[in-house]
């Protein structure tokens, strides 16, 4: 597709709770694929695992990477949307299926996710900055964040690193939502995926934001088990981003 093509899309107008049936929709992947799916929430949570033991002692650096962990995992799922759509056209979906879209080495999901993991990089600096300079003593422990920078009402650190955090999520999720498995869909360029994703953000904000707080909340649920939840939040928001990408944008042909 040329970028005149993919500016022309129909963007479809969703119902503000439609999010749900997205989750709904994953949960019938998963026991379509439960080995693939599930394989990929314990990779997921093993890596979270090693990030908590490599940054046990240096809670300030733990903070970034976790919340930068969040902008980099819609590259890593790209497994989990080959096997939705094997499963919507009725394909046998499995591992195999998973492999060869990681064969593929596909130049332009290579290049989006240099560009995450450059923008997660760049939250973790930023965050372990400004823990590091405005934090009252030093934080190195989760006790130390939750007093010194959470509850700490003399202070508007917390607020301040929310704030800067939204801030750069916002344009990471609008700009990779419905990109990646657009990516993984079509033959289109990084730049006409993320102009399709921003207008998918842009026409449907109610039901994409909604999205985004299923995809926080879980998310933070998933880490908040000792990452042990990821197991099965990381293939349901997966095969549910399939989902609101099929929902938002036709199929070719």
């Amino acid at each position: 597709m040329n970028a005149h093509a993919v500016a022309a899309l129909p963007v479809r107008t969703l119902r503000p709770l439609q999010p749900m049936v997205w989750l709904e929709r994953a949960c019938h992947d998963i026991r379509m694929a439960p080995q693939v799916g599930f394989g990929h929430g314990a990779l997921m949570a093993l890596f979270g695992m090693l990030l908590m033991l490599l940054a046990r002692d240096r809670f300030w650096l733990l903070a970034g990477s976790m919340s930068g962990f969040l902008l980099v995992a819609p590259i890593l799922a790209t497994g989990l949307y080959a096997v939705s759509r094997a499963i919507e056209r009725g394909e046998t979906a499995g591992w195999s299926t998973v492999f060869a879209i990681w064969r593929s080495l596909d130049r332009r999901l290579v290049g989006f996710g240099l560009l995450l993991a450059a923008a997660g990089t760049g939250w973790v600096m930023t965050s372990a900055a400004l823990i590091t300079l405005m934090a009252p003593q030093p934080v190195q422990t989760p006790a130390d964040f939750l007093t010194l920078v959470v509850l700490n009402r003399e202070s508007w650190l917390f607020e301040a690193w929310l704030a800067l955090g939204g801030l750069l999520a916002a344009p990471v999720f609008a700009s990779s939502v419905t990109a990646i498995p657009m990516l993984v869909d079509r033959q289109v360029s990084v730049g006409d995926a993320v102009l399709a994703s921003w207008r998918t953000v842009l026409e449907n904000p109610v039901p994409m934001g909604v999205w985004a707080v299923l995809v926080m909340g879980f998310t933070l649920l998933g880490m908040g088990s000792l990452m042990l939840g990821l197991v099965f939040v990381m293939p349901m928001l997966g095969h549910a981003s399939w989902h609101a990408y099929r929902d938002l944008l036709p199929a070719e042909g």
